[in-house]
């Protein structure tokens, strides 16, 4: 390859990717070789290169060809450096099997409903679904350690108790340790009060996999950061698997240790990105189902699910819980659950969803963000560098607020709802596959909904 030819398709990518994508999935990439127009790239895990050969080796192929070089197809093959480093050693003989019933073992209880067979997959969390499903099938530790973040009820605690209910039912003898941080803490200050923190010690470092849930609640506390951070080592340098969680990103934790941040960086870090329409209809009509079952003869109009995945966008346990009273309101008063229902049973939370937000927050926010003028964004300018954000606008306006198209259309100037129309259905096209657009629409939704 031409000196700086992959330099150069590197620059390309950033701007096409992502920030967060590029760091997750090109930065890692080697290249090594091209010969007889395969390009070959070493990788740090076989999962690693059979996502970037399935999401970017188009897009990696194409700049490489734009930028002269000739390249039919891409390989990745996983370092053998890096593959010895993450062979997980099989247990001396002589150690005894522990069951992940032991009483010693401080977690908290599995829920029984969070499996894999009831998690619905979509584009949103579809990495995520897949790294843990990779981290669940045990062995080598493919990456350690997994980290899951995303806003609130978006399924980091789901995927979570579904690892650790795979693993068990693998392997019974497994010692599966989940818990959240703030347990971990407690557990923590009730052994240095009682004078057993050898034992702490002892107990926490000798577990096969350790799951530790919202770890941004450790964020200031000095002293459980320290023992945390030793915990984490002496896990890693066993090749012990670890899956964490927490809200945000690990360089997004404020007042978290840049060493355990950097710790936390080592592994997959993974975005549980905000569910779309398509991903809230498809938990609302695996949950129909079983209240289907439970509530039988119970009748639901046509239309209800899909405005309810409409209408409810803030996260997956309001969405669920407002499927749940409308199916006991619909028994307890008898009557079938029509639009007119929804409306009465709902109402307080289809209020607080209007009252959150309004269109005029979204266009202030969006110009904010791409740094454009608010007049121009609801102004006749037609530039792309006007039109795009103005079209992000009017994607979030019928996404985040229940305003009809001909309302969204007056706030913009005055548009017909068939601009807003085209405009909607160009940002779901170009999300698809535009990752900087995809994350530029997760931070507006967070910063819009929280």
């Amino acid at each position: 390859m031409k000196n700086g030819a992959w330099g150069q398709v590197r620059e390309e990518l950033i701007k096409r990717v992502g920030k967060n994508n590029y760091a997750t999935w090109i930065e890692p990439l080697r290249f090594t070789t091209l010969k007889d127009g395969v390009a070959r790239f070493e990788v740090p895990t076989s999962f690693f290169g059979d996502w970037v050969q399935r999401n970017y080796s188009d897009q990696i192929r194409t700049h490489l060809v734009n930028a002269g070089e000739d390249v039919d197809r891409l390989e990745f093959a996983v370092a053998s450096s890096t593959m010895e480093r993450h062979v997980r050693p099989t247990s001396p003989a002589a150690k005894p099997a522990r069951s992940r019933n032991d009483d010693d073992l401080p977690g908290a209880p599995l829920d029984a409903r969070f499996t894999f067979d009831s998690f619905v997959v979509g584009k949103p969390n579809e990495l995520a679904h897949a790294a843990a499903r990779r981290v669940a099938e045990g062995g080598v530790a493919t990456f350690n350690p997994l980290f899951l973040y995303g806003g609130v009820g978006l399924g980091k605690t789901h995927l979570m108790h579904a690892i650790a209910h795979e693993l068990q039912t693998a392997s019974p003898d497994l010692r599966v340790l989940y818990l959240s941080a703030e347990q971990f803490m407690y557990r923590f200050v009730q052994a240095l009060r009682d004078k057993q923190i050898m034992d702490f010690k002892e107990l926490f470092r000798s577990v096969d996999v350790l799951m530790v849930d919202d770890v941004q609640f450790i964020a200031g506390k000095d002293s459980t950061q320290e023992e945390f951070f030793h915990t984490f080592n002496a896990l890693v340098d066993q090749n012990k698997q670890i899956v964490i969680s927490a809200d945000r990103a690990p360089g997004e934790i404020k007042d978290l240790e840049d060493r355990i941040k950097s710790r936390m960086q080592c592994g997959l870090v993974v975005d549980l990105h905000p569910t779309d329409y398509e991903l809230r209809l498809g938990i609302l009509q695996q949950k129909v189902e079983y209240y289907r079952q439970q509530y039988r003869g119970l009748k639901m109009g046509d239309g209800i699910l899909e405005f309810l995945a409409h209408r409810i966008t803030t996260n997956v346990r309001v969405l669920e819980g407002a499927l749940t009273r409308l199916f006991a309101f619909a028994s307890l008063v008898g009557r079938e659950i029509t639009l007119d229902l929804v409306q009465d049973c709902l109402a307080d939370v289809l209020r607080t969803l209007d009252r959150k937000l309004t269109i005029e927050e979204i266009q202030r926010k969006v110009a904010e963000h791409y740094s454009v003028r608010l007049s121009d964004l609801v102004g006749p300018r037609r530039q792309r560098n006007i039109a795009r954000p103005r079209q992000v606008a009017m994607y979030l306006s019928k996404t985040l607020t229940s305003r009809s198209l001909p309302e969204i259309g007056r706030r913009f100037g005055g548009r017909d709802h068939t601009t807003i129309m085209h405009g909607v259905k160009r940002i779901e096209e170009l999300s698809a596959t535009d990752a900087q657009l995809a994350d530029d629409l997760q931070l507006l939704r967070r910063s819009l909904q929280n």
